[in-house]
């Protein structure tokens, strides 16, 4: 029975919206199997159809999520027909095609160079002319395709996969060709059906002996494959995609890859497979050292790995060689050509450990190249030497109420040392949670002071920038220094007055966020530019602060400590002075990591500190400062501490508070007006509060250990012992030794190693701001002992050919250009 199209005019609309939207599963909240049981009892209701035959007319939509996209149009054309008629409607307008970005610009090193691809003969990358006049597709790789141009005209793509792509960063075929794997599985070797045992995943090489599909149950169908191979059959299942019994035939050979299971007979679940129909063909996903590769939603490994493999039978054996054949020798590398291809389907194990290993360093030594690279560049600039412990900085040192640490002595006269040369210091301040940067940076600033010019500090938020300030006013001005705050948020005819007094050279020490980087902000002549925390800012912004002064010398500090390996690459262009030393007296905090059903001691810990004249810190976190959810729930708890702490002066602080609120509040804490403080975590860094001496963090497993090392280094700030409480319920294993190792270890930079294992570079906080490309193969950790070669390796080339000239490094050159030379002359800029 067909029913009338009037009667079904609702179900017929989302079927053309699915087409329109090239059957991507989205034109219904939910998808189509979400959808179905809505759609049958509608069919019953409203056009008189019984249970039977609405299941007829919408067959096979409840295999729609799993199905491939030329299979979803099938479908719908087949539903379509079933309802309304044999024609399935035309789109009302043609999808629009992804918008593809933009491929790595090759940017010559000179101006007279002739820009090439990095793929020798190949154009730039362009967008084909004809595709979008004609609707004719580009070609295919083998048929003349770019490997720069945009991924979405590969044969299997299209616009719809080519947005997905994107997800992953790959925009154009090389980028494909680079999305390298993260795992390998070894599936060359069958084992016989009849020595199989359960929870054992196996390969399966036999032949198709019957096949089936049935509904268990509404919602879920099983189709089984039985195989056998002489020594016994074995069911290969699958739930839920009914379709796979037209791709089986009996007597085929067939692997099968999968997990096995005993349940009333031996069956291999949903296992990834492949159907041999020419015994000589050769195997993609089966029968072979298999790639896992990163995912997206609604991309699956075998396409993925089929499109990969297609590309990976076209890299001709001339790929360009961004290792110099003598480095290539001395090594003992694979060509460059057999490495890309070994990565992705190598033919042994031992063919993968040396593409990995070669492009591992080839990777790193790139990097190393454009680090090495940059930090001569900036030894090749001229800037002003500064006048080095001068009469202000040595009435500075008398004035200090204590010695420095040996730590801080040995930074001081490195510092001093680069501020004395004819060329700007660009120098990295690395050192623990109070090991005593601010200071340090106070006698960098006074070599400025001392030499009539001006200096800079610039933190990433205003809290910072005002607990700086607040913290150097007592020390310069009695100096004779004028220092002065600027923000956003000052009024209007404050910050004009500002503005004409650092442009005339009134002020001598500027402190504030990135708006000292902003337009009309003008420096009579800035000599050093401090950055704090400067992995929160982007390379923009340090370099709009450069640029304020000519060639001004830099000073970059962090409190998060940098493990060597991370100071190696991201950092590679600086020197790094490092502060191991906290000053005497400081007692270690104690941390403890506590269950949410144990939470209670903290809190009575804390109410004993307040009991005896010291403040607290109860943090909780906000994935971002300008959630709703999150400030509700902040309020909320706010609420349950003031029935807690019912005799305590509580504050609230969080990042959508204005300035002013904000200052107010800090002040209240700083004076010991507040004895509780509420908040985020805007109190992260740059709060210093010595009578502090409990911190208790809320929800702690959704922390790094980064911010959960800052976090504690808020309390512990004088001799008095201090307390720092986890409470947390995690429910990953990383979690669960986040919290374990930050309650046994102090040391940040131990923790830096920790935190860098776990996260990975890409996360360690927030290292794409530096601007330089993810690693996609190499690891820091792992491959520790690789970044050490390749930077003496870049040294050694840029030593002998500074700019690359010689014919050896033609393909170095190239393809160094298309990846950093932009980065290097944004970073050079200031």
């Amino acid at each position: 029975m067909k029913p009338n199209q009037e009667a079904v005019r609702w179900l017929l609309k989302p079927l053309e919206l699915e087409q329109r939207l090239g059957f991507l599963d989205t034109a219904v909240a939910g998808g189509m199997k979400r959808w179905l049981p809505q759609v049958r009892d509608k069919l019953m209701a409203q056009a008189g159809l019984t249970a039977a035959e609405a299941g007829r007319l919408l067959e096979g939509l409840e295999a729609y999520a799993e199905a491939r996209s030329d299979q979803r149009e099938r479908l719908v054309a087949e539903v379509w027909s079933r309802l309304a008629g044999p024609k399935a409607p035309e789109p009302k307008a043609t999808p629009a095609a992804a918008p593809a970005a933009p491929a790595r610009p090759i940017v010559p090193l000179r101006r007279s160079d002739k820009c090439e691809s990095p793929a020798a003969g190949m154009s730039p990358p362009a967008m084909r002319k004809a595709h979008g006049r004609s609707g004719t597709p580009a070609p295919s790789v083998a048929g003349g395709f770019q490997w720069q141009d945009p991924v979405q005209y590969i044969k299997g793509v299209g616009p719809q996969r080519a947005k997905l792509f994107a997800n992953l960063g790959v925009h154009t075929a090389e980028d494909l060709l680079r999305h390298y794997p993260r795992d390998w599985q070894d599936r060359r070797s069958p084992a016989k059906i009849a020595i199989l045992r359960h929870g054992q995943t196996a390969l399966v090489d036999g032949r198709v002996k019957a096949r089936q599909t049935f509904t268990v149950r509404r919602g879920l169908k099983i189709t089984k494959v039985v195989l056998e191979d002489g020594t016994g059959h074995i069911a290969a299942t699958w739930f839920n995609q009914p379709y796979l019994m037209e791709r089986f035939q009996n007597g085929q050979r067939v692997l099968a890859y999968g997990k096995v299971e005993f349940h009333r007979s031996w069956q291999v679940l949903n296992p990834d497979y492949e159907i041999l129909e020419d015994e000589t063909e050769e195997s993609i996903h089966t029968g072979r050292i298999v790639p896992i590769y990163p995912l997206t939603e609604r991309l699956s490994q075998r396409v993925v790995r089929s499109l990969v493999h297609a590309l990976v039978g076209q890299i001709p054996d001339d790929w360009p060689d961004p290792l110099p054949p003598a480095l290539t020798a001395e090594k003992s590398f694979a060509p460059a050509a057999q490495a890309l291809r070994s990565i992705h389907f190598p033919p042994d194990q031992d063919s993968l450990a040396r593409a990995r290993a070669r492009l591992v360093f080839e990777e790193l030594f790139l990097q190393q190249i454009a680090v090495v690279r940059l930090k001569r560049r900036y030894q090749h600039q001229h800037s002003q030497p500064l006048q080095v412990n001068g009469p202000l900085a040595a009435r500075f040192r008398q004035n200090l109420p204590f010695a420095l640490t040996t730590a801080q002595e040995r930074a001081t006269q490195e510092i001093c040392r680069d501020l004395g040369l004819a060329r700007p210091m660009h120098r990295l301040l690395q050192g623990d949670v109070g090991s005593g940067k601010t200071i340090v940076a106070a006698l960098a600033m006074l070599a400025a002071a001392d030499s009539g010019r001006q200096a800079a500090l610039m933190a990433p938020t205003e809290i910072l920038a005002g607990q700086h300030y607040l913290n150097l006013k007592p020390l310069l001005e009695p100096l004779g220094l004028r220092l002065e705050l600027f923000t956003s948020g000052l009024p209007a005819k404050a910050k004009a007055g500002l503005r004409a007094d650092l442009a005339s050279g009134r002020i001598h020490l500027a402190v504030g966020t990135h708006a000292l980087t902003q337009a009309g902000v003008e420096f009579s002549d800035l000599g050093l530019a401090v950055v704090d925390e400067q992995h929160r800012f982007g390379v923009e912004q340090r370099s709009l602060l450069r640029a304020k002064g000519e060639h001004p010398h830099v000073l970059v500090m962090t409190a998060t400590p940098i493990p060597r390996t991370l100071a190696l690459t991201v950092y590679g262009d600086l020197d790094v002075s490092v502060l191991d030393e906290l000053p005497p007296g400081r007692i270690p905090v104690h941390t403890e990591w506590l269950r949410r059903s144990a939470g209670r001691k903290a809190y009575e810990q804390l109410a004993q500190a307040v009991a005896a004249g010291q403040q607290g810190f109860v943090v909780f976190p906000a994935i971002e400062e300008s959630e709703k959810l999150d400030l509700k729930a902040l309020a909320t708890e706010y609420q349950r501490l003031e029935r807690v702490f019912p005799d305590c002066r509580l504050g609230l602080l969080h990042g959508r508070l204005p300035t002013p609120d904000k200052e107010r509040i800090m002040a209240e804490f700083a004076a010991g007006r507040t004895q509780i403080l509420a908040a985020t975590t805007v109190v992260e860094v740059g709060v210093d509060i010595p009578n502090a001496t409990v911190m208790i963090i809320e929800n702690a497993e959704r922390f790094g250990l980064a911010s959960l090392h800052q976090l504690r280094g808020r309390v512990g700030r004088s001799s008095k012992p201090a307390q720092c409480f986890l409470i947390g319920e995690p429910t990953t294993e990383e979690g669960k030794r986040r919290l374990e190792v930050m309650s046994q270890v102090r040391d940040g930079f131990k923790l830096a190693e920790e935190d860098l294992a776990l996260r990975g570079p890409g996360e360690f906080f927030g290292l794409r701001q530096h601007g330089l490309p993810d690693l996609k193969l190499a690891h820091l950790i792992r491959d520790a002992d690789q970044i050490e070669a390749a930077r003496q390796a870049a040294g050694g080339i840029l030593e002998a050919d500074p700019e690359l000239s010689r014919p050896e490094h033609a393909a170095l050159r190239r393809i160094y250009a298309s990846l950093y030379l932009e980065k290097e002359q944004r970073a050079l800029a200031g």
